[in-house]
């Protein structure tokens, strides 16, 4: 209970991050199982949006499985220019910052979409990753936008 408790707090405290617009929604199967496609643009980097798409669980299928309160942690990332680029106050650090999170479980689960700035050369790496409080996920997708400008 007091894990809980400490991961609500600690996800109250976080920095808002950008907000995703659902674009797409593909039915996987015919118990109500769906692909959604979001698009999220950076906001602190205008003129790049990244498109991710996770997995999402219907009701039908958290009745006959159980684990009522959890999605999978999979998700694919593709982030490209849509308009000119103007690099706003970015964390320039290698350990990057948070662009998007949206919760996959009821309080221990998310997923994110970090951005990190490879300076040497000159691109912007979206890093999609599931995190968890006790323990982190395999699953990452990655995608790079460079800045070069001929």
């Amino acid at each position: 209970m007091r894990r809980a408790i400490i991961a609500t707090l600690a996800l109250c405290t976080l920095p808002l991050t950008a907000a995703a617009e659902e674009v797409g929604e593909i039915g996987v199967d015919w118990i109500g199982n769906d692909i959604i496609v979001e698009a999220i643009p950076d906001p602190d980097v205008k003129g790049v949006t990244c498109h991710i798409a996770y997995f999402e669980r219907s009701l039908i299928d958290r009745l006959s499985n159980g684990n009522w309160f959890e999605d999978p942690s999979n998700a694919s990332i593709a982030c490209r220019q849509t308009g000119p680029i103007k690099i706003g106050d970015i964390d320039q650090d290698e350990d990057g910052e948070d662009v998007f999170r949206t919760s996959r479980s009821i309080i221990l689960k998310s997923l994110r979409v970090k951005r990190i700035f490879d300076e040497k050369n000159q691109t912007l790496i979206y890093v999609a990753h599931a995190a968890e409080l006790t323990n982190g996920s395999a699953k990452v997708a990655i995608s790079t936008v460079p800045l070069y400008q001929p």
